[in-house]
């Protein structure tokens, strides 16, 4: 190795020119314009520049009609991003869900009563001895996992002689709820597929113990929603995966579409790191390496939330 004997040229090394679009942000001396403010996270940088490739991607995928492969994770449902959802669903803007438990339960929960606002930092000892639970700043009373359980166990006895499968069964509640604030009243009612590959991971689970207790006989398939997942993405001109969070929805949507060799779009948004070599924090770079996302793909990983994101998204490539 050469010592250079020139200290400024040891601290600034002679540059060449870089070939990209100038950083800028958005000029507040123009007045408010959402519309352009969103155009201009583009050359804004960091993970405002992320979400406008998402933009872009999305936009494409359903230009080109893709297929597209939604996503999410109980805690959206329990939050606000639930009324999106539906919309979405209420439209035919995707074409096939997965999702969690508490994501199909809270759905139900809420066209009965609402959950409320709370914070952070609230004492879990004092929210248990009066009957409410915390979920991340929402606050959910115990009164409404009875007025669920009221509601759900008839149902269960309705179709319990019915060949069942996750995805039959949140049809059938879908059905049975009969409520346009409902995701899944609009999925039946739109034939979406919804997929739930964890669906005892919950209240619902709970009910559905509860009443085997009585009923040894109940059972759910998953074996066909295996099946039923992995041929949908057999023959698709082109799909698309918008997922928001991580964990098996995450990598349930990657695995069926790698009988395909990858997906053609793929936008992530979370939280999750990839130093702990977990699938949840994977960037779509390594779904490449797996076949799950394909080798000439458009994909991006947006890091952040997805209440402020996905609502964003939404405005910029959902509008009716």
């Amino acid at each position: 190795m050469t010592t250079n004997n020139n200290p400024a040229e040891n601290i600034l090394k002679k540059s060449v020119e870089f070939d990209g679009p100038s950083v800028k942000g958005y000029d507040f001396n123009n007045g408010v314009d959402f519309e352009k403010i969103l155009d201009s996270f583009a050359t804004t940088g960091a993970q405002s520049t992320n979400l406008a490739k998402a933009f872009d991607i999305i936009k494409e995928m359903r230009e080109q009609k893709a297929f597209i492969y939604f996503g999410y994770t109980s805690s959206m449902v329990s939050s606000g991003l639930r009324d999106i959802f539906r919309y979405l669903v209420e439209h035919k803007m995707v074409d096939l869900i997965v999702t969690t438990a508490g994501a199909i339960e809270e759905d139900f929960i809420k066209c009965f009563d609402d959950f409320k606002i709370g914070s952070f930092n609230m004492d879990g000892s004092i929210l248990r001895d009066k009957g409410l639970n915390r979920i991340g700043n929402m606050i959910v009373p115990n009164s409404r996992y009875t007025k669920f359980e009221d509601w759900v166990l008839p149902i269960l006895e309705k179709y319990k002689d019915e060949k069942l499968t996750p995805s039959k069964l949140i049809n059938l509640l879908g059905k049975e709820i009969n409520n346009k604030d409902s995701i899944y009243y609009w999925a039946h009612k739109n034939d979406i597929p919804v997929f739930a590959p964890a669906l005892l991971d919950g209240s619902l689970g709970d009910m559905i113990y509860f009443y085997k207790n009585k009923n040894p006989s109940f059972s759910i398939e998953i074996t066909d929603d295996m099946v039923e997942m992995n041929n949908s993405s057999l023959g698709k001109e082109k799909t698309g995966m918008l997922i928001l969070g991580s964990g098996v929805v995450k990598h349930h949507i990657c695995n069926a579409n790698l009988y395909r060799n990858g997906a053609d779009y793929a936008v992530y948004i979370n939280t999750a790191q990839e130093y702990d070599a977990s699938d949840a924090g994977a960037t779509p770079d390594e779904a490449i390496s797996w076949g799950k996302i394909s080798q000439t793909a458009k994909s991006v990983k947006v890091h952040g939330d997805a209440t402020i994101i996905f609502p964003l998204i939404v405005a910029k490539c959902f509008k009716k």
